[in-house]
């Protein structure tokens, strides 16, 4: 059984891949397992449509063999070092969750002796859950690049989702931060588990094969790279690698024996304004080109969707009552939800501000963009409009971080309509 002092070790090591959101498993109770991983409602964790959920989030080793700069993990760091054998962490997945404190797992590993030998002990952690354990919850895997494609494909075939880090934003500064690592080895894995022809037998449906999909991360601030590159290749990554997320993780300074890396933390406001561009990229039909200022960078005093309108003023105020839905969608202050809402009221009656008010609607944003009725009350001088956008996301600020009790600009977005 694994000992509280390596328990410690190695779920400390786990807290610096974010990339654990659990969204999109829908397998539910069968008779004679144990676990569910369909609609957890647990906490810990957030999934795509904002629930919370609880995970074991933990590393079988942080005895790593390479020497990445930024990572806290790193060969040349000096700290405790801890290796679980696969028995003792399906020990305790089964304990804690026979307990009711998690709903499933995220595992991860520093590289031990090599790719292959981890991601060996990864597969076999996985596979004697499933097999010996009957354990059907969630689980999460994030891959080893380099490793064998074939121990990659079987592993994706008992995981829910898999997550290979692609950890920094450009091929240049992965070879200087990280030169055990290449661009081609994270990529590749990606690749593959996209394409439907990577699965274990014709007879396992493609749908059961990494239901959850798969994921990446991104560290932000480690390297210079503009958010223009950053958005860039998240965008190319949606597209062509079929991820469900890319989560974006700020630098933070760990390594004071280098002068690669800087010395001072990421702003988490640079993490949260990515996080909102994320969103606009995902769900409101917005390129990466239309997001990011000329300069490549996001604008910090308010957020990406109010920073395109206000270059693009022709385009305003738009009719709420008769706005295609691609048009409703690039109004600050109208989210997702709200857009088809008012498609869906506006067939049966004429809307005003009260409607646009009850249906959620941030009027203190959107008033400056939109008309009901042919009625306006916004302000049509253009640096008024700035200021009161600063105002309303200064407000918006305050208010959460008196909820929270902290800056919500330190928080990451991970969810959240614009």
């Amino acid at each position: 059984m694994l000992d509280e002092k390596r328990l410690a070790i190695l779920t400390d090591a786990a807290k610096y891949d974010v990339s654990c959101s659990s969204s999109g498993s829908t397998r539910s109770y069968k008779r004679g397992q144990i676990g569910n991983a369909s609609f957890a409602g647990i906490c810990h964790s957030f999934t795509q449509d904002g629930r919370c959920i609880s995970l074991l989030k933990i590393l079988l080793s942080n005895d790593c063999v390479y020497d990445c700069a930024y990572c806290m993990n790193r060969r040349s760091n000096s700290l405790p070092r801890a290796t679980a054998a696969p028995e003792e962490i399906c020990e305790l997945v089964m304990a804690f969750y026979r307990r009711n404190y998690i709903e499933g797992l995220f595992l991860s590993s520093a590289i031990v002796k090599g790719p292959n030998h981890t991601m060996e002990m990864l597969f076999e952690t996985v596979r004697k859950l499933r097999v010996d354990y009957k354990f059907n919850g969630y689980i999460h895997v994030k891959g080893i690049p380099s490793a064998d494609k074939l121990l990659i494909t079987r592993t994706g075939a008992l995981a829910d989702r898999m997550s290979f880090n692609i950890e920094l934003p450009s091929e240049k500064s992965l070879k200087l931060l990280a030169p055990q690592k290449s661009k081609e080895a994270i990529i590749e894995p990606m690749k593959m588990l996209a394409l439907d022809r990577y699965y274990l037998s014709p007879a396992k449906r493609r749908s059961d094969f990494l239901p959850a999909g798969q994921t990446t991360q991104m560290i932000i601030g480690a390297s210079p790279e503009s958010d223009a590159h950053i958005l860039k290749l998240t965008e190319y990554m949606y597209r062509n690698y079929k991820l469900k997320r890319v989560y974006y993780s700020s630098y933070m300074p760990t390594n004071f024996n280098t002068t690669l890396l800087p010395t001072v933390a990421a702003p988490k406001l640079r993490e949260h304004r990515l996080y909102q561009a994320d969103w606009l990229l995902r769900f409101y039909g917005f390129t990466a080109d239309e997001i990011t200022d000329t300069d490549g960078n996001l604008a910090e005093e308010y957020d990406p969707k109010c920073a395109w309108a206000l270059k693009n003023l022709h385009l305003f105020p738009v009719e709420v009552n008769s706005a295609p839905l691609s048009l409703l969608l690039r109004v600050p202050g109208i989210g997702v939800r709200s857009a088809f809402r008012i498609r869906s009221a506006r067939k049966y009656a004429k809307l005003g501000f009260d409607d646009l008010k009850r249906m959620r609607v941030t009027l203190k944003r959107a008033k400056h963009f939109i008309t009901c009725g042919g009625k306006f009350f916004g302000s049509e001088n253009e640096n008024e409009v700035k200021r009161l956008l600063i105002a309303a996301e200064t407000d918006r600020y305050t208010q959460l971080s008196f909820l929270s009790g902290g800056d919500p600009a330190a928080e990451s977005a991970l969810t959240g309509e614009l």
